[in-house]
């Protein structure tokens, strides 16, 4: 008996934290974002902590197998951010990056989004190191899609805000890509 009430307690908890989520500051979003829309626009899915703040209201994936398998599936290209909380640079992109509404469109409709504070084992999503952010796309037959970079040669596939025009270019062409390739 104490068993059960401790796991109806743990889910309670679990679902009025994820409510409350949800339902705090209704219509406001981190860093800006856009205003427009009805209450069910607004409206974060749950649980964010997958956006970790890029951005609430795209599907993200919980692992980089979980978004290969659906990269493929779907026919879309896998966009992986690795990032840092603690990393004032991750947090910069971030801000740029959620406010970007053609970014968070992007995003929601043409790619499987994983977002990664650890490193993976594939050493094809760190072509030239590791290092936050970092920014790789991969097509739906697994390649990682080395030639789509920043424009930095030291970092290739890092972006800072006043990149995101460059971003924006890249994940355009990433689905074309995928058009083409496939």
């Amino acid at each position: 008996m104490a068993r059960v009430s401790l796991l109806l307690l743990v889910l309670l908890a679990a679902v009025s934290g994820c409510a409350a989520r949800g339902s705090a500051n209704p219509g406001s979003k981190s860093g800006g974002g856009s205003k427009s829309g009805g209450a069910a626009k607004d409206e974060k899915k749950c649980p964010p902590s997958l956006s970790r703040g890029w951005a609430d209201e795209v599907n993200w994936v919980q692992t980089y197998e979980e978004g290969l398998h659906k990269a493929r599936k779907s026919n879309r290209p896998l966009m992986v951010i690795h990032h840092l909380e603690d990393c004032p640079y991750s947090q910069a992109l971030k801000k740029s990056f959620a406010e970007n509404t053609e970014i968070q469109k992007m995003a929601r409709e043409d790619f499987v989004m994983l977002n990664l504070q650890f490193e993976t084992e594939d050493k094809n999503l760190w072509p030239d190191g590791q290092y936050v952010p970092r920014i790789l796309f991969v097509d739906p037959s697994w390649t990682v899609r080395a030639d789509i970079v920043g424009q930095y040669q030291n970092r290739m596939y890092t972006y800072e805000p006043q990149d995101i025009d460059i971003l924006i270019k890249n994940m355009k062409t990433a689905k074309i890509l995928v058009k083409t390739d496939f």
